[in-house]
């Protein structure tokens, strides 16, 4: 297998992944209250990106930018999560897979925010198409209210934007490492989490069968950790517009493992909103890529002007020795 191929191949198993963890969290949420369901993967999470971290001899464990975006960014992707596994335990794995994938048009319009310049009117009409389509998944079989699940999902979305908006934020222009990054991550969300086993969380963490701890570890290690890692690795190695293009599949995924695992269906309605949200969302990412592209770069911050005294005899700094 060509390089090419194998991080193709790679950047695919991630969307299948994600894809497969609105089930996963479905199934084991029927099973333990969701904010035991959250302690348990972070902590998971938490005890395998340390082993990882420590097994790396000779290398700084943390550096102060890292903890320094490493707390806020714990706080918000917790938030994330109690939204999304909360709206999972409510409506389907298909609808929760397709609604989250609203991200994607959701977080350029929350990074242009209070800057200048607007993103062209075909965006404007991409997310229209993706609105559209929430409306006909949220209707079921009609149109009525919207179910808790579908609302809940659509506050992910926009907390999840405002979480890829941060760490862009907080990352750029610092040398942090993905890996201790995630680290500090998982402790923050297992110290938020640990509260749930107060009273009977314990036990019924202990009684929980073998089926549930398996959608747990799986929620873990392979949504968690070996997703993200896998990413960051994949990344490294192909165009950015690649990428975002095979993990762009991610919701097609949650909707298949949703009907051949789940058992659930799409009525006509939730399928025509399953069709526009991956038109809007493709459609969105790939105007935004186009105008991201367009935008001119920025020019280098001028050199410090020299005095003619400067030009004709330049100082030198001794070297210690």
């Amino acid at each position: 297998m060509s390089d090419v191929r194998r991080t193709d191949a790679v950047l695919l198993l991630v969307a299948i992944v994600w894809g497969s963890s609105y089930l996963s969290a479905q199934t084991a949420t029927a099973a333990l209250p969701v904010l035991l369901v959250l302690f348990a993967r972070y902590f998971l999470s938490a005890f395998a990106c340390l082993g990882l971290v420590l097994s790396r001899r000779g290398s700084r464990r943390w550096t102060r930018d890292e903890l320094r975006a490493g707390v806020p960014l714990g706080l918000t992707q917790a938030a994330v999560l109690v939204v999304e596994t909360y709206g999972v335990a409510h409506t389907t794995a298909a609808n929760a897979g397709l609604i989250i994938s609203l991200t994607i048009v959701l977080t350029p319009l929350l990074d242009r925010a209070g800057r200048s310049g607007g993103l062209p009117p075909a965006f404007c009409a991409a997310t229209g198409v993706c609105v559209l389509a929430v409306a006909l998944l949220m209707s079921g079989n009609g149109f009525h209210a919207p179910r808790l699940g579908d609302l809940l999902m659509l506050g992910a979305a926009l907390i999840r934007a405002g979480h890829v908006v941060l760490v862009g934020r907080l990352t750029v222009g610092r040398a942090i490492r993905p890996l201790q990054l995630t680290t500090v991550q998982t402790l923050v969300g297992t110290a938020l989490f640990l509260p749930a086993l107060a009273g009977s969380g314990l036990p019924t963490l202990a009684r929980a069968d073998s089926a549930t701890w398996t959608q747990l570890v799986y929620l873990a290690l392979f949504c968690s950790v070996f997703a993200f890692l896998a990413q960051t690795w994949a990344v490294q190695r192909t165009s950015a517009s690649r990428a975002s293009l095979l993990l762009g599949t991610e919701p097609l995924w949650a909707v298949a493992v949703g009907i051949a695992l789940g058992g659930e269906h799409l009525t006509a309605l939730t399928g025509l909103g399953a069709a526009l949200m991956l038109t809007g969302t493709y459609w969105g990412q790939t105007v935004e890529r186009a105008h991201r592209a367009a935008l001119p770069l920025p020019l280098p911050p001028p050199l410090p002007s020299r005095t003619e005294k400067d030009l004709a005899c330049p100082t030198t700094t001794p070297t210690s020795t």
